[in-house]
């Protein structure tokens, strides 16, 4: 599988760092110490969910393939069992 192009990755930490910078308002109205440890999990989320974006389309290509193998499977053993 081809690694994903600079591009890319420079578009999500262009998202990362906007979604850090519309945080830091809503940090200064707030105790900081209440909002810091969900701000780190959001950032967690984000990277993981960016870095696991292909991982449900091959899932589907791979049902896509293996059923019809196991249903040939199926109906040889009955055919020819």
């Amino acid at each position: 599988m081809a690694k994903k192009s600079r591009r890319a990755k420079a578009r999500q930490r262009a998202r990362a760092a906007k979604s850090e910078q519309e945080l830091r308002p809503q940090q200064l109205s707030t105790r900081p110490s209440e909002l810091q440890p969900p701000a780190q999990v959001s950032l967690k989320a984000q990277d993981s969910t960016g870095r696991y974006q292909y991982v449900m389309p091959e899932i589907k290509r791979i049902g896509i393939i293996a059923g019809p193998m196991i249903l040939t499977i199926i109906i040889l053993y009955f055919v020819l069992g």
